[in-house]
């Protein structure tokens, strides 16, 4: 669907019902502006919510190729995807109490009409659906996604299939949570344990990690889990900023992002490498002139090598001392990075972003390939997959820093990294979520940094929606950002 969007009912959600009736008269009669300004909300209480999460049946779904024209000002640029437009196949699930369920996934422009056309497929598999039917066994609804006996043929599990299934089960988590009035990490921290492997598929990484080994790892991390989450309420979680180092700035505007960043209290920087080796390393000394030697520096290639040619230059770079060098080959190359990792030591290794789904994930680990693992709110199956990662990698003892340079993607891995410490690795060691700067303003629920950390999100929900005005301005091709550029839209048509 790519016209208008009308704007969406919402329900608000409160804790506390005691301050209102629990009839639906009385809920309708504060359709109004009165919570945060918004049009057309219904103030309805989460345990009256949750006491109907039976009867809460998907009654339509939208669908929105939304695209922002980042391209124009170089943001998200490197080595590879040079003229990236930040965009989403975007989905809104809309439900016969009001309550809406929103999810994505993130794409570069052109091709988010084939993920678009996916997700309007896979659609019809919750239509007319109660929510509870899901919600009893999300591991069924996700076999139901990528087990299409036709459909699947075009993956399996991987590609523009696996993208739309991940927009489609955001948008059910997101629904899931706000249903139970919680943020989604709150949702997953709560689950037991028996809860969370059940979302979960373990047919094929049953060799790496057992359903019996995953609930051990549950069931011991519950002790301590509000010591933690106090600790984050109080700290943030470290992050990491990718806006200062994007390929296409010029040398002043990545001295002057890097000075900016250090006065907002930022210690852990980013630098998209890939270009012609001299240019790099003289762009890495000057991001390091900037930050000094105390502050982290990583190094992103975003798979622009060989593997020969990953080794010699990840070693060039070493005198940039880079806390680890990221995606330096092919995503799929398992074995090429096991030989960088060993070869170009002592340089830590990344890579996850690409990585499209748990088996791929499975063979890093057991190949000994990585010794950073990125996992992406959006290119396996959402949050069931990435549970399966999050588990895996805690076994295999490898620390889990989720990508999310792209719209969207820092609002979702949050919750993903959140629970991660609370019920999975519980440790905030070499770990850190990237940041990008851009497209916040978008969202309903945007993420809050404070001195280099993201604050725990309270919201109920999985932080992904995005604001009614921006869903019409930003829709592809009908959107007045793209109608105001008819030779760029005219080029992306072709």
């Amino acid at each position: 669907m790519n016209g208008g969007v009308s704007l969406a009912t919402r329900v608000l959600l409160f804790s506390d019902a005691k301050h209102f009736s629990l009839t639906k008269k009385s809920w309708e009669s504060y359709n109004s502006t009165l919570a945060f300004g918004r049009p057309s909300s219904i103030i309805m209480p989460c345990s009256v919510l949750r006491m109907h999460l039976r009867t809460i049946t998907i009654t339509n779904v939208r669908v929105i190729d939304l695209r922002f024209p980042t391209s124009r000002e170089h943001i998200g640029s490197d080595a590879v995807n040079k003229d990236p437009d930040y965009s989403a196949a975007y989905c809104i699930l809309e439900t016969d109490a009001g309550i809406e369920g929103h999810g994505l996934t993130f794409t570069l422009g052109r091709g988010t009409d084939l993920v678009v056309r996916a997700l309007e497929y896979l659609s019809r598999v919750v239509h007319a659906r109660t929510l509870k039917s899901i919600t009893d066994d999300l591991n069924a609804f996700y076999l139901q996604l990528s087990g299409d006996t036709q459909f699947r043929w075009l993956g399996p599990e991987k590609g523009v299939i696996h993208l739309a299934c991940a927009a489609l089960l955001n948008a059910v988590w997101d629904l899931y949570a706000k249903a139970e009035g919680k943020p989604v990490w709150k949702l997953l921290a709560e689950m037991t344990p028996e809860q969370i492997v059940s979302a979960i598929d373990f047919r094929y990484i049953s060799d790496a990690i057992t359903r019996d080994e995953a609930l051990d790892i549950l069931r011991r991390n519950k002790q301590d889990q509000p010591e933690r989450l106090a600790y984050l309420e109080a700290h943030g979680y470290p992050a990491y900023t990718t806006s200062s180092g994007w390929f296409g700035f010029s040398d002043d505007k990545i001295r002057r992002l890097c000075r900016e960043a250090l006065a907002e209290g930022w210690s852990s920087f980013k630098l998209k490498v890939g270009g012609d080796a001299e240019d790099d390393l003289r762009r890495g000394r000057i991001m390091r002139e900037e930050i000094g030697w105390q502050a982290h520096m990583m190094v992103d290639a975003n798979q622009k090598w060989g593997v020969d040619e990953a080794i010699e230059r990840t070693r060039q770079l070493g005198e940039l001392n880079p806390w680890w060098m990221e995606e330096p080959t092919s995503p799929d190359d398992i074995l090429g990075h096991a030989r960088i990792r060993r070869e170009a030591a002592p340089t830590r290794i990344a890579t996850g972003e690409h990585c499209h789904n748990s088996v791929m994930f499975k063979q890093l680990f057991q190949a000994g390939a990585i010794d950073v693992c990125q996992i992406d709110s959006c290119r396996v199956a959402g949050i069931n997959e990435n549970l399966a990662i999050l588990l895996m990698a805690a076994k295999f003892g490898v620390p889990v820093c989720p990508h999310a340079g792209g719209v969207g993607l820092c609002e979702y891995v949050q919750h993903l990294s959140i629970f991660d410490f609370l019920s999975v690795s519980c440790s905030l060691e070499n770990r850190v979520i990237e940041y990008v700067g851009h497209l916040h303003e978008h969202f309903y629920d945007p993420v809050t940094i404070r001195r280099g950390c993201y604050m725990v999100p309270s919201k109920p929900g999985y932080s992904g929606e995005i604001l009614p005005a921006s869903l019409q301005e930003f829709s592809f091709p009908d959107g007045a950002a793209w109608k105001e550029q008819p030779r760029e839209l005219s080029a992306l048509q072709a």
